[in-house]
């Protein structure tokens, strides 16, 4: 199991404990966590195979490393699995869009049974989520906006997945003669997703 997944299930647990209402420190927690182990640079599966205490990760705490090691050995995480239960299905969906609420994911999904961006794009070309929430045009137009900037950042790569790859191959550059500086360059060399 990859960082990236790892941190998708603490971000889901973040935005469910939300959606719960539960203490505001303890979602923190779950949203601190997910981007500290997003963007770590090693491997958490390697870590642990190693007997790395993941506590070394800014942000990670006891109980979040527990859990992580859990989902990481068994590929599943019963507290997930038990909150995920609490509610209709597809709210995480919908909580990853920006702009999009505990309150009003549960809602398009209880009532209007939507349970993906694609289902609330073709709900709001409708008609049917403007006499839901009596939102306006621009409202929905902005949703629309989030759901294809969901889509774009779907297609990026986390920094700690391209790093090894760009260290691998700035290795092999390096060993061609003639070659006197060679750096990474982009979204890389800014240190942000690519």
């Amino acid at each position: 199991m990859k960082n990236s997944e790892v941190a998708k299930v603490f971000q889901d647990i973040a935005d469910l404990l939300e959606l719960k209402g539960e203490n505001v420190f303890k979602i923190r927690a779950y949203q601190k966590a997910a981007r500290a182990i997003e963007h770590y640079p090693r491997e958490l599966k390697i870590m642990i195979g190693e007997g790395e205490d993941l506590q070394s990760i800014p942000g990670v705490g006891e109980a979040i490393a527990k859990k992580a090691t859990e989902l990481i050995t068994t590929g599943k995480l019963g507290y997930y699995e038990n909150l995920k239960a609490e509610f209709p299905q597809g709210v995480t969906n919908l909580l990853a869009i920006p702009g999009i609420g505990p309150k009003t994911a549960n809602k398009l999904s209880s009532e209007l049974g939507i349970s993906s961006a694609d289902e609330l794009e073709q709900a709001i070309n409708d008609g049917r989520v403007a006499q839901l929430f009596r939102l306006g045009e621009k409202t929905a137009d902005n949703i629309l906006h989030q759901i294809q900037a969901l889509r774009r950042k779907d297609q990026r790569i986390p920094i700690g997945e391209a790093l090894p790859v760009v260290e691998e191959i700035t290795v092999a550059l390096r060993s061609i003669p003639g070659v006197k500086n060679l750096t990474a360059a982009g979204s890389l060399r800014r240190f942000r997703e690519t």
